[in-house]
């Protein structure tokens, strides 16, 4: 049954010649390690598939099964099983060096294949005769650290996406259990990299990232791996890697596919979820970083790594400005 849209709200809008042309719709949540809605816009409680967002959290049981230290993976390794990375060299070499340590190959990733974002912004299907296989797959770092699991529990590779496989089963139990909600009751579907992905209310994201800032349940080892390697976590000039590294070691920032933004500062213990319902990513960096100066995480001016993206000037081939985005997302504080 097809489930009622979301109040969404206009969080920005793009002009052209002066005039609007373009609304991007969406919702944010702000909240605490103890679950308080601080301030929200939109329909904070929107069911939100958490897309990339959620690989801290199926990287959980591992963890907590012992797999870091069973094949002595240190913090690169842990930030990789987070990542949504480029397929830059210290990506693919430390997901080959994941597979090989836990006696694992490329082709048990069941990620696929795709271009990567070092050669583009978008996700394509890798084409005939390209050298991209599945370790280029920006999940590939998370499926090595599926695979690792099922070595380790001595369950059975071919299956491990499947939602029946015990590999998901704890994984559902982990993030129940840290998001503090049924994850069985909410909608399910398959990622991009084919593994079963949720939807959550948005504020229920936020409230997970607060309590991994905080390091509950022993998502510490996994908190400090993002928070040590942002570019392991993303890659060159990402809007994850700026927002890092602008947080000095305070933030841990993580994007999903399709407009999802999450960001958490380890000393407020507060973190922020942001979701634009086009996924137009121009739009979805500027209106975080709107949030943010609301929120007074930001200190004027930027750095220009991070004014880059703050309601960015459009530009046409020639680099002609034809309009701008303006963002006017309004938060309304608890």
């Amino acid at each position: 049954m097809t489930q009622p849209l979301p109040a969404h709200v206009t969080l920005a809008y793009t002009t052209r010649g002066g005039h609007p042309e373009n609304m991007h719709w969406g919702s944010v949540a702000v909240v605490d390690a103890d679950g308080h809605l601080l301030a929200a816009a939109g329909e904070p409680s929107a069911r939100t598939f958490a897309r990339s967002t959620i690989k801290p959290f199926q990287a959980l049981p591992f963890v907590h099964a012992g797999g870091l230290a069973r094949y002595a993976w240190g913090v690169r390794e842990t930030a990789l099983l987070c990542a949504s990375h480029c397929a830059e060299a210290p990506h693919v070499d430390t997901v080959v060096g994941m597979l090989a340590s836990a006696g694992n190959r490329i082709e048990d990733l069941g990620c696929g294949a795709h271009t990567p974002m070092a050669a583009s912004t978008l996700c394509e299907p890798a084409p005939p005769g390209s050298p991209w296989t599945a370790i280029h797959n920006n999940c590939s770092g998370k499926h090595a650290g599926f695979l690792a699991s099922c070595r380790l529990h001595g369950w059975s590779l071919p299956d491990y996406l499947e939602p029946d496989h015990a590999l998901q089963a704890g994984v559902r139990k982990a993030l129940s259990d840290f998001a503090q909600i049924d994850v069985d009751g909410l909608p399910r579907a398959v990622d991009g990299c084919s593994a079963p992905i949720y939807a959550l209310p948005l504020e229920r994201l936020a409230f997970s990232f607060a309590r991994l800032a905080r390091g509950d349940a022993g998502s510490a080892v996994l908190r400090d791996a993002m928070r040590s390697e942002p570019r392991l976590i993303s890659g060159s000039d990402r809007f994850d890697l700026h927002l890092a590294n602008y947080g000095a070691g305070d933030w841990v920032a993580k994007s999903g596919a399709d407009g999802l933004q999450l960001i958490a500062s380890v000393s407020r213990g507060v973190a922020i979820a942001v979701k634009l319902s086009d996924g137009n990513l121009r739009a979805l960096n500027a209106v975080v970083i709107a949030v943010l100066r609301q929120l007074g995480w930001l200190n004027t001016p930027l750095p220009p790594a991070l004014s880059a993206f703050d309601a960015p000037v459009i530009r046409n081939w020639r680099g002609n400005p034809t309009g701008e985005v303006v963002c006017c997302v309004a938060l309304a504080h608890g």
